[in-house]
């Protein structure tokens, strides 16, 4: 790569031009990367969803689950199937592995539920989940004095928000729908015998429009049609129904009188009227409101389509007043601009270091130019890739500021010190030549050992790779550009840059300080062991006092919170247990603003339930989220259990739709048994609840709702000709409203729903209802048994096994270790004996993560050394040159325990980063003597020559590393806290081993080669 410099300096404008175009192509790669919180990483994992209306629980497990959990079996590469049957709803996730490609695994998912036998009018419908495809904003709107809002939403904001690029979908909440009622009056009806089902049928009969064939007219063919239909809310009400002709008199002498069908109308019958309903209830800061939700599609920038809904929304301010509730731009905006900060302050840091070294400011500009450049090449790089600007690729960047300017700084520290030290009398061009060249074998090695360290990751599976990518390949792009920058620019701006430097041949103080342990260490090499190795043992011993989590939690000022009362809890009752809650924490000075949905629609499931009321409560900036969340959580359970014993209250910190910090810890209960699984789920709920290590107590096994049952006595009923089906009918048709559909009624489309005045209000009644047979009419207790039961109110499955799920988050910072304690606890639980036990959770992926990290760095090990091998070319070199990595964790560990750090995954790419790093202060020194063996010295004098050479490049690279790295590890900022660990990890781990690899790989040095040392020793003494 010699080559290079040599055309370099040949053509420096030309170095130039190319500098600056790439300059300006990184600027502009940049300012077009899509801004996002996350990589956008598409999780291997497909949802369906299935409506059956009307189902319970048990018949939608049984007709509609289990029969597409028997399909779904057959996929190939199906890691875990759960699913949930509700009351009308069955809800399934599958999930795969990573890397499947989904868009084939959704064809085949599609083709299997095609071949599913279900129930009429099931329809199931599959959807995906990537980061990318959660909500990016929310906002509420609210009404003015006589203001039409929903229309106005509807017909002008929504299809503005539509329009804007990159927007997938726009959802409004909390709208109202007219329809017509038709309310059927009992006793009218069934006098003429008249359900809402033969009225429904009346109704769509008299809408008809079909094909009636075709004539020929003058060689012209005209195709006919048959239309028929209500123009009109009038010609509703006068609609002319069939009704039962009644039975023919006879007379005295035997003949029949010609019956006559009574004329009636709907309007006889029933009360038709318009009626808005509103399904669901949105309240923000007290005031009814609608929501508008904006989700992007997965390609698209965050930032930039949040920008542009808050400027339409603008755009409509003199309309529509409305709040923003939540907004994912403004956290990527605060994370981005926070590590912005710090890699520019990292930046600074490490310029000043090379200027404390080189006490040049010329040669300061040049080695710290390699920053800005290398870093707009990566971005050219990333931009090429399809990679965003989030999080991940901005932490390598923050972390590549050290590591790139260190290349820069060995060739223009070796270049400076040629100058100053020019014995041979070289020109300029020439001596920036041979001292680049003199370089060149370490800083390629170097570069190339930091970047193979990362070609492991590719071993690391799960999310934990593919989330880890961006920021590896952040990394090598910088790395390699810094490379060629410093084997191009950087000579060509020395050679113009140093022409009036003194000749110099003392040595400094350090250096002589330096030669003189160096010579001790040689000679008593007992006492550098005695000295590192307790060092390198206690270090290790830390191990034990440090925490052990997956990714360190982000504290976000954003709680969730939900209530969820009995299944049969009806909309208005919900609000009503809402409005006491909204009240409460109106009193809370530390809560900013409060938005609540009642029976809105869950959007990771689809579905709405009238008993669940959603918060998302906005705490002030000074708050303390934790103690916030713990009074919260009191004051709203003492309200709902105060309505219902049987309430279910959450509240936690809403997350940030980062990768999960597998926190988590499950317990998986299993058994066919119903009621046993509910009793040993209870019992697992309040062991776990006990606990202070735990927070956020969950049980999947809802509480049983009352249930009246028809147990048909089968004798009766055929004795009374009466069929179960018709008294699934008449019930039916008695309990719940009949949709007719949505009609053109005036103009606009309505829809109808089909009602009885008076409904069904008690067990009695519902003993008493009327049933017709063949043998004619009979009250419904006369043929069967009405019981009152208690059923679930979903069954949950796993892998097609019914279970129970007891979920908790750990809040300490040794996961592991509490996972342990718990598990032990709850296996000495007594449960019913038909009840298996399994636990597990994000602890054992934890486990499994840093086992295969541990695998990559023995693979990055292998690597590194497979690359001094081919540099190098001795075998026993590039063992010399590991022995430097001996001393890695001392720091890395030390430093976690001093900051109050867990051993967390991000800790952990950083001791893999390290095996590159600290290599390279070897590669250095070992490289320099090995030169001055091939010069002739002994291996003691091309040590200590080597070591005192190298002493001030060494020291400047890991300085201005460890400087970098300073604002990145002491960073409170939100979105730098993945970022944290690893920093601190990197400046630990380079502290220690730079200053023991300046003793240590000399001593280890001496001993690979003793017999030769030995032989030149004695040579010496004759």
């Amino acid at each position: 790569m010699n080559f290079l410099t040599r055309v370099s300096l040949k053509n420096p404008v030309a170095i130039f031009i190319l500098s600056f175009l790439l300059i300006f192509g990184g600027t502009y790669a940049f300012q077009t990367l899509k801004v996002e919180m996350l990589p956008n990483i598409e999780f291997p994992q497909l949802s369906i969803n299935a409506i059956y209306p009307g189902a319970s629980p048990e018949d939608v497990n049984e007709q509609v689950t289990a029969k597409l959990e028997t399909q779904l079996k057959k996929l190939d590469r199906l890691d875990k199937m759960t699913s949930q049957s509700f009351e009308s709803a069955s809800l399934i996730q599958l999930t795969f592995p990573i890397g499947t490609n989904m868009d084939d695994m959704e064809q085949k998912v599609q083709d299997l539920l095609r071949e599913t036998h279900l129930p009429e009018r099931v329809e199931p419908a599959v959807q995906r989940f990537s980061f990318g495809t959660f909500p990016i904003l929310s906002a509420v709107a609210f009404a003015n004095d006589g203001q039409d809002l929903q229309s106005l939403l509807i017909d002008e904001l929504k299809p503005a928000l539509e329009k804007i690029p990159g927007v997938a979908s726009v959802a409004l909440g909390g709208t109202a729908e007219e329809l017509v009622e038709i309310e059927v009056n009992l006793a009218e009806a069934g006098k003429y015998g008249l359900s809402l089902q033969k009225i429904q049928e009346q109704i769509k009969a008299k809408y008809v429009s079909m094909p009636a064939g075709s004539v020929t007219d003058d060689s012209v063919l005209i195709p006919i049609r048959v239309v028929e239909e209500l123009s009109t809310l009038n010609d509703l009400k006068n609609l002319q129904l069939d009704v039962p002709v009644p039975a023919v008199p006879t007379t005295p002498g035997g003949s029949a009188k010609a019956p006559t069908a009574p004329i009636i109308t709907l309007k006889d019958v029933a009360n038709i009227k318009t009626i808005t309903a509103k399904p669901e209830i949105n309240r923000f800061n007290d005031k009814d409101s609608l929501a508008i939700t904006v989700t992007k599609k997965q390609d698209a920038n965050t930032v930039e389509i949040a920008q542009k809904t808050r400027e339409m929304l603008k755009d409509f301010s003199d309309r529509v007043e409305y709040d923003i509730v939540f907004d994912q731009s403004e956290g990527i905006e605060q994370s981005v601009n926070s590590l912005i900060k710090e890699g520019l302050l990292g930046a600074l840091f490490a310029s000043l270091a090379v200027l404390l070294f080189l006490r040049n400011l010329r040669a300061t500009i040049i080695a710290v130019l390699s920053i800005p450049l290398s870093l707009l090449v990566s971005s050219i790089f990333l931009a090429q890739s399809n990679i965003t600007l989030n999080i991940m690729t901005l932490g390598g960047m923050a972390v590549a500021v050290g590591r790139v300017v260190d290349d820069s700084i060995v060739v223009i520290e070796n270049i400076f010190r040629r100058m100053k030290h020019n014995t041979e009398g070289l020109d300029k061009t020439e001596l920036t030549i041979v001292a680049t060249k003199e370089m060149l074998k370490a800083i390629t090695s170097s570069t190339l050992t930091t970047v193979v360290v990362f070609l492991p990751l590719g071993f690391v599976g799960g999310m934990t790779g593919e989330f880890f990518l961006p920021f590896a390949l952040t990394i090598v792009y910088a790395l390699l550009a810094s490379l060629v920058v410093s084997i191009t620019l950087t000579p060509v701006l020395a050679r113009f840059s140093f022409s009036k430097i003194k000749h110099e041949e003392t040595e400094g103080p350090l250096q002589r300080f330096y030669e003189r342990v160096l010579r001790f260490s040689l000679r008593k090499k007992w006492v550098v062991f005695a000295i590192c190795i307790p060092l390198l043992v206690g270090s290790l011993g830390l191990t034990t006092q440090l925490g052990f989590v997956f990714l360190p939690n982000e504290k976000v000022k954003i709680v969730s919170a939900s209530v969820t009362l009995p299944a049969s809890t009806v909309l208005e009752k919900t609000n009503e247990v809402s409005l006491k809650i909204e009240e409460m924490l109106k009193t809370r000075d530390a809560i900013a603003d409060v938005f609540v949905g009642i029976g809105s629609r869950d959007y990771m499931t689809g579905l709405k339930k009238e008993n669940i009321a959603s918060y998302v409560i906005m705490l002030d900036e000074t708050a303390n989220t934790a103690e916030e969340i713990k009074t919260i959580e009191e004051k709203i359970g003492t309200l709902a259990k105060g309505i219902s014993d049987k309430a279910i209250v959450s509240v936690q910190e809403m997350s940030t739709g980062g990768p999960t910090s597998n926190n988590n810890l499950d317990i998986d209960l299993y058994s066919n048994n119903i009621d046993a699984l509910m009793t040993a789920s209870k019992l697992v709920e309040e062991q776990l609840k006990q606990r202070d290590d735990l927070k956020y107590v969950t049980n999947n096994m809802k509480e049983k709702q009352r249930q009246w049952v028809i147990k048909i006595n089968p004798d009766k009923a055929s004795e009374a000709g009466v069929a179960a089906y018709t008294v699934l009918g008449i019930t039916a048709d008695r309990t719940r409203p009949v949709s007719v559909g949505t009609l053109k009624l005036d103009g606009e489309e309505r829809s109808l729903q089909l009602t009885y005045d008076k409904p069904l209000a008690s067990k009695s009644e519902l003993e008493e209802l009327i049933v017709f047979g063949t043998k004619g009419p009979i009250q419904l207790k006369e043929i069967a048994n009405i019981q009152e039961v208690e059923s679930v109110t979903s069954i949950q499955k796993l892998d097609s096994k019914v279970f129970a799920r007891v979920s908790a988050i750990v809040t300490t910072d040794n996961v592991q270790q509490t996972a342990v304690a718990v598990k032990a606890a709850v296996a000495d639980l007594d449960l019913p004996d038909d009840v298996s036990l399994e636990a597990g959770g994000g602890t054992d992926e934890t486990v499994k993560t840093f086992q295969e990290l541990g695998m990559a760095m023995g693979i990055a090990v292998g690597l590194v050394y497979l690359v001094m091998l081919f540099t190098f070319g001795q075998a026993r070199i590039p063992f010399v040159i590991l022995s430097s990595l001996l001393f890695v964790p001392t720091g890395a560990f030390i430093g976690l325990y001093l900051l109050n750090e867990p051993l967390s995954v991000s800790a952990m790419i950083g001791i893999l980063m390290l095996i590159g790093i600290v290599v390279t202060n070897a590669i250095v020194l070992v490289d320099r003597v090995v030169q001055n063996r091939e010069r002739g010295l002994t291996i003691r004098d091309s040590l200590i020559e080597g070591g005192k050479t190298r002493l001030r490049p060494i020291l400047m690279t890991a300085f201005a590393t460890i400087c970098a790295l300073l604002p990145l590890a002491f960073t409170t900022a939100e979105g730098s806290l993945i970022s944290k660990g690893l920093a601190v990890v990197v400046i630990g781990g380079l502290t220690t081993s730079t200053l023991l690899t300046l003793i240590i790989v000399p001593v280890i040095y001496e001993l690979f080669f003793l017999r030769t040392h030995r032989k030149e020793q004695q040579q010496l003494l004759h």
